[in-house]
């Protein structure tokens, strides 16, 4: 008699799969087609950059200039700097708001694009390769991917702006800025990742088994997103380590069966 079933899952080095994936998307990252692939998150990122400073950017500013004068701590501090002659706090503490406000909505925006659009171009490069025996199962992933990204979108912008104020605190600036990139990379990339490829179940079973390794790459590029440059590039190579990690997993899973006679 012949029976077929699945095995425990073999124990794996979670930080060396991590590492590997990084390593596979640095070098898929220089194919042609991914580098032209970076231009589409970014443009879009910078247009919507754009098109937020000039419709949002003066009643947004105006708006932050009368909050502030209601805080009387702001407002001393003011007093104080004008009676000595220095500068104005809410002439220069305005704009910097505004753009902590509004550029990051810009980011997510790119990174939204990158998870729905860029994502299948991405899947498509590596099925070429390595993982061109992996059979797709997925059910209905492109309404998947955008809800996916719409909620993580949603929850990004409203947590950054209620926890904006926690900025004057030292060092929640940088811990604020690091927790939320690392929420909205892991969140939405690891989804967007295996949904073309995973059944539902598979897809079930991959985010719970491999959650802190999702979550430890989201980190790891929500530090390298401290680095400006980086911008241009980090939809497109997070996505790339997102999937190298997700296809690779996803392998190994089916790969887990015995067979007992």
């Amino acid at each position: 008699m012949v029976s077929v079933r699945r095995s425990p899952s073999p124990p794996q080095d979670s930080h060396a799969a991590v590492a590997r994936a990084f390593k596979r998307a640095l070098v898929s990252q220089c194919h042609p087609s991914m580098l032209f692939a970076v231009l589409l998150p970014f443009l879009i990122a910078l247009v919507g950059a754009i098109l937020m400073m000039w419709f949002f950017w003066t009643p947004l500013t105006d708006w932050l200039r009368t909050e502030l004068a209601r805080w009387g701590a702001v407002q001393r501090v003011d007093d104080w700097l004008a009676a000595v002659g220095m500068f104005s706090l809410k002439v220069y503490i305005t704009p910097v708001i505004a753009a902590a406000i509004l550029l990051p909505a810009s980011g997510v925006l790119g990174l939204a694009i990158a998870a729905v659009f860029v994502m299948p171009l991405v899947l498509r490069h590596l099925e070429r390769g390595e993982y061109a025996g992996l059979a797709r199962q997925g059910r209905h992933p492109l309404a998947v991917s955008v809800w996916n990204a719409a909620w993580v979108s949603l929850v990004f912008v409203v947590g950054w702006l209620l926890t904006l104020p926690l900025w004057l605190v030292p060092p929640m600036a940088i811990v604020l800025h690091v927790a939320w990139w690392a929420f909205a990379f892991s969140r939405m990339l690891r989804v967007d990742a295996i949904v073309d490829h995973a059944s539902p179940a598979e897809r079930r079973l991959l985010l719970a088994r491999h959650n802190l390794p999702f979550w430890g790459i989201g980190l790891i590029c929500a530090l390298i997103n401290l680095l400006p440059p980086a911008w241009v590039v980090l939809p497109v190579y997070g996505s790339l380590v997102y999937a190298h990690y997700g296809l690779d997993a996803l392998a190994r899973l089916r790969g887990e069966r015995t067979i007992d006679v």
